[in-house]
């Protein structure tokens, strides 16, 4: 089937329709505690509607969000609840769909950004008109909202990432709080891939890529949440997170130039082989032997290699 079968048609604006500069969509599923934290942290650089539209996207939440939204945007901010759990590029697809502003910033409802960043991505945006993307450095918070780290830094200054294409393939180097996309973009390329419930943001990024420059802020302005009932947690416990992640390779393994394709995706596979590895390692300590054999077995499809089995039986030994 052609690609473009599992991607959302992304119509343009209306002609006539109001056009902010900027459209915060946050989709949100069953997200409730976190919530609140979101819709404050943009709420404190909302430069007003004429600027910003904000809209919260609920995917038939257990506990509907409405009132938090209601009590925290007090008419700010809009709502729309799907009449149905539609999953998570389905829900993406509504997002960008219902988006007017010429900037798109997906937020998810248990993710955060930090003082700075509307303005700052503005300036980026501004300075390098033909990007088609732009992303910042990023922080990882747990469910208190604690730091537990801090993403590499790609480059020093603010500007138009080099060699984007291989390094984002690589490596997935961007959490979606942190990505900001030009509306006209998903026009062009169509949302979020349907077969993937779980790196489909980096398949994205990657096919961004493969068309457009993408800028880079080096402050680190926004916040991706780690908790067990987000998306990634979800995955990890039957390894459905590195099935996903071999797929996406595999999706835009298309994207890149012919000479390097299989150099690429194969350093790709590798570093996914070591990354089912700690995963693995991680349920052993959880006492979740198959939730770590499930890992295991993923690292081995990526990469059956001596690197790759050395890394396993130090992990199921503990050595």
């Amino acid at each position: 089937m052609n690609a473009s079968a599992h991607r959302a048609r992304i119509d343009p604006v209306p002609d006539g329709t109001a056009r902010p500069l900027w459209s915060v969509m946050i989709p949100a599923y069953n997200c409730n505690p976190f919530l609140p934290a979101t819709l404050e942290s943009v709420l404190e650089q909302d430069p007003g509607p004429g600027v910003m539209q904000i809209e919260v996207v609920d995917d038939h939440s257990a506990e509907d969000p409405a009132g938090i939204v209601d009590a925290i945007g007090a008419g700010r901010i809009g709502y729309f609840r799907q009449d149905r759990n539609v999953g998570i590029t389905k829900n993406f697809a509504a997002c960008l769909g219902r988006a007017r502003g010429r900037l798109v910033h997906l937020l998810h409802g248990d993710d955060c950004v930090r003082p700075g960043f509307y303005a700052q991505m503005s300036t980026l945006f501004e300075s390098h008109p033909g990007i088609g993307a732009a992303f910042c450095r990023y922080r990882y918070i747990d469910e208190t909202g604690r730091e537990l780290a801090l993403s590499d830094p790609e480059q020093e200054s603010p500007g138009v990432l080099s060699n984007a294409l291989e390094r984002l393939a690589l490596e997935q180097r961007i959490m979606t709080p942190s990505m900001v996309v030009r509306r006209a973009v998903y026009e062009q390329l169509g949302g979020f891939d349907d077969r993937l419930p779980c790196s489909e943001d980096w398949e994205m990024w990657v096919r961004i890529a493969a068309r457009h420059p993408i800028g880079y802020l080096p402050s680190p302005l926004a916040s991706y949440r780690m908790h067990p009932d987000s998306n990634t947690g979800r995955n990890t416990h039957n390894a459905a997170n590195m099935r996903y992640t071999r797929d996406a390779i595999e999706i835009f393994r298309a994207y890149l130039p012919a000479a390097d394709a299989r150099r690429i995706a194969g350093r790709a596979r590798e570093t996914y082989a070591l990354s089912a590895v700690e995963f693995a390692r991680e349920r052993l300590r959880q006492r979740d032997l198959s939730g770590a054999l499930a890992q295991a077995r993923e690292a081995l499809r990526f990469r059956f290699s001596p690197r790759v089995l050395a890394a396993l039986v130090r992990a199921f030994t503990g050595t």
